[in-house]
């Protein structure tokens, strides 16, 4: 065979030429021409074949590619090629497959469940541990799924909690049974099981299912819930999509927690005679000052969104004595603290007849009363748990840390004011400052006796001391201030002299004022943010996570 030989290449005259230049030329558009060269040896003998001579783009144009260069070059062709026939038989074996599942769920289509004619008793998953080897009808959405060759696990979901459910058999050949979702709800009947040994599901049981029914079908694709949501989803896509966060484990949690935290609370109060009241949340008087008030037109009058619930609350002392309530508060602070909403739910408490002292113990009480019996009950202790690991109740007695030496405590340790300074009396302590200190402290603080100026003005003088206030804020590490509170003035001349050191008009607020005229007595109450609270319970970083559908300065929605 003639040959024409350059350096040390051998190049076949036979053999099609084709140009490479790795700088100017396309695997994909190129033609092997000096015109149009290929990119690259293996693009060319991938167009035009492994037996072509390669002429490579040099310094000085176009030389015969080196004997290794060709070997090379028919390696990676030679590994190419076979690539190239492994992905068609696997595209030929997943059309295979295609065609096979679509035949599989036509098939699927014909398949009809026999209704057994045994009696099945409708429970919660909550009873399930007290209704085993007994025929059940649970109602659920699926929460999780698992198909194997020969049988289907999935856990059901029902609010009261998780149940692992198994089918089998024809309970898997059916077209609902093929296509079903995340998300789905469904009815499961049959017989719940203990598992044994070694094996573990929700309450350590299983429902062994011998008929089930598909009520209503989630999306799969694109818009299976997967793709909607997840905990490394935007917050604010997690935020637009509440409705979907709520399923999951995490936020159904701390809802649950707080529910059991409401009883909790409930409980205490009534264990103690406090009673429930429900007082308006459409008012025309101002609690908090009007800077965070919301207000709206009421039939061509002024009126706002209540701020509190205190001042009705203390209205109602000489009918129906101690009184609490469970309130929706709105605040139109434009604050984007992980500790502000818009609307809150607000605890608040009045008493009668008590001393500042009371007071401060009836706040330590509530808040240990309610955790105690939170605690309890063991399902709830395992959300906690779940939620927060190592969670400890908080011991008591609480710290009580008057405002006098907070300040002198942060001035001792460095912590700066929101100007960078030290902090001095009569400053209001910053949001930063105070969560420094309190964590520094790492106890439940009793911070009390904060200065006139900036406390509301219907907060009692501390006797002989009347530049500052019988006030409290309950500080918890993590958090901040939880509760705020104060005893409350009782005179009606010292009321309506506060009314004008702060430019009210007293004219309406002549129904709080009355109760200076008609028998006064010493009293106090506070109010307790419950998404803070819980913040607290449940270790999570913001309050937003603590509300069903939280509502902060832009969010309105869903």
């Amino acid at each position: 065979m003639e040959s024409v030989v350059q350096g040390t290449a051998a190049m076949d005259v036979n053999a099609p030429r084709v140009y490479v230049d790795e700088a100017k030329g396309h695997d994909e558009s190129g033609q092997g021409t000096e015109a149009a060269p290929y990119a690259t040896a293996l693009g060319a003998m991938l167009a035009r074949g492994p037996d072509v001579s390669i002429l490579s783009r040099k310094d000085e144009g176009y030389e015969p590619l080196s004997a290794s260069g060709v070997k090379k070059a028919k390696k990676l062709y030679d590994m190419a090629i076979k690539k190239k026939q492994k992905a068609a038989e696997l595209a030929s074996q997943e059309a295979e497959r295609a065609e096979q599942d679509k035949k599989k769920l036509e098939e699927s289509k014909k398949v009809v469940l026999d209704v057994p004619s045994e009696p099945a008793k409708r429970i919660k998953i909550c009873a399930g541990v007290h209704n085993r080897d007994v025929r059940v009808k649970v109602c659920g959405w699926v929460h999780r799924l698992r198909s194997q060759k020969d049988r289907m696990f999935l856990v059901l979901r029902d609010g009261t909690g998780y149940m692992q459910c198994v089918l089998q058999d024809k309970l898997i050949q059916t077209y609902d049974a093929l296509t079903l979702t995340l998300e789905s709800s469904v009815e499961m009947y049959g017989t719940i099981k203990a598992l044994p040994e070694g094996k573990t599901a929700p309450d350590n049981h299983e429902l062994v299912v011998d008929y089930w029914v598909c009520v209503g079908k989630a999306p799969g694709g694109d818009d299976a819930i997967t793709n909607r949501i997840s905990e490394n989803t935007d917050p604010s896509i997690q935020a637009d999509n509440r409705h979907l966060m709520l399923r999951g484990e995490t936020a159904s949690a701390v809802m649950h927690v707080r529910a059991a935290v409401m009883q909790g609370f409930r409980d205490e109060f009534a264990s103690s005679g406090v009673m429930e009241v429900t007082p308006p949340c459409m008012v025309q008087t101002q609690v908090e000052g009007g800077a965070t008030l919301f207000q709206f037109d009421y039939y061509g009058q002024p009126a706002f969104l209540t701020q509190s619930s205190q001042l009705y609350l203390e209205t109602c002392l000489p009918a129906l004595g101690d009184v609490y309530c469970v309130q929706e508060s709105f605040r139109a602070e434009k604050s984007h603290t992980r500790r502000h909403l818009s609307e809150y739910t607000h605890l608040e408490a009045e008493l009668a007849f008590v001393t500042f002292d009371d007071l401060l113990s009836h706040i330590e009480q509530d808040i240990c009363g309610m955790v105690d019996r939170v605690l309890q009950n063991d399902k709830v202790r395992q959300l906690i748990e779940q939620l927060n690991p190592g969670f400890q109740p908080p011991k008591r007695p609480f710290m009580r840390l008057s405002y006098k030496d907070a300040i002198a405590y942060l001035n001792e340790h460095n912590i700066l004011n929101e100007h960078g300074e030290p902090h001095k009396i009569g400053d209001d302590i910053a949001e930063a400052a105070e969560r420094k200190m309190t964590d520094q402290l790492a106890v439940p603080i009793l911070l009390h006796s904060f200065p006139r100026e900036i406390k509301a003005f219907y907060m009692k003088r501390v006797p002989g001391d009347e530049a500052f206030t019988e006030s409290v804020d309950l500080l918890m590490p993590g958090v901040g201030e939880i509760v705020g509170g104060s005893m409350r003035m009782t005179g009606n001349e010292e009321l309506l002299e506060a009314y004008k050191h702060e430019g009210i008009d007293p004219q309406p607020y002549y129904w709080y004022t009355d109760q200076r005229k008609y028998g006064t007595c010493e009293h106090g109450g506070y109010g307790l943010g419950v998404e803070r609270l819980l913040a607290w319970l449940t270790n999570r970083w913001t309050v937003r996570e603590c509300s069903l559908y939280p509502r902060w300065t832009g969010r309105c929605t869903p």
